[in-house]
């Protein structure tokens, strides 16, 4: 009876627990968002990027989107909002961002993880066209390179970062960062937000 008795306290402290956990997700989220909204300066710097996108494909140029694990999601979900549809119905955007799997793995194995993304901007990227860089600590190797490609290239270079936005920070035309040193989900969420906010900008203004 004792034994059943610890199991059930047993589970109701495992509950308690795992309610903490997903509580806290929700308030260091919520602590960030309101870090992020309280600098103004970052809404200027959204506001910069869209004009620079509405721009660029006003003169028939396009965006190309890049990042690497959930920052590639996050690049994709970017991508199709504009090919497809976000919240109007309105003619299809030009943006594409680097996923596609045989290239990566191609080049991957020819010339290197760090030239999946720059190999792709040296085959289609012009002066005309964005490269909206993804990265949540402004140091993958990777996104470095394409951002340096796309500078090569005379394209213009919007970037999402984190921490203390890395080197992407001295590359990026314009840099969104959200200042965080800790897990990069964190970051991720915000940069959504970010992505949204530039979506919604980019589909009133065009």
């Amino acid at each position: 009876m004792i034994g059943i008795i610890l199991y059930f306290n047993r589970l109701k402290e495992d509950k308690e627990m795992s309610i903490a956990l997903i509580k806290n997700n929700f308030l260091e989220a919520s602590q960030l968002l309101d870090q992020f909204i309280n600098n103004e300066n970052n809404f200027q710097k959204i506001k910069d990027a869209a004009e620079i996108m509405v721009k660029s494909v006003n003169n028939g140029g396009k965006i190309i989107s890049c990042g690497n694990g959930g920052s590639m999601s996050d690049a994709m979900h970017f991508a199709e909002e504009l090919t497809g549809r976000f919240r109007e119905n309105r003619k299809a955007i030009a943006a594409i961002s680097i996923s596609d799997s045989s290239h990566i793995s191609c080049v991957g194995n020819d010339y290197g993880y760090d030239e999946i993304f720059a190999r792709y901007i040296d085959a289609l990227g012009k002066k005309e066209d964005v490269l909206l860089a993804i990265s949540t600590s402004g140091n993958s190797k990777n996104v470095l390179r394409a951002a340096i490609q796309a500078k090569e290239r005379g394209m213009t270079i919007i970037g999402l970062t984190g921490k203390d936005g890395g080197e992407l920070a001295g590359i990026c035309d314009v840099e969104i960062r959200v200042s965080h040193n800790g897990y990069s989900d964190r970051v991720q969420e915000i940069h959504i937000k970010i992505i949204h906010s530039l979506i919604h900008c980019i589909e009133e203004n065009l």
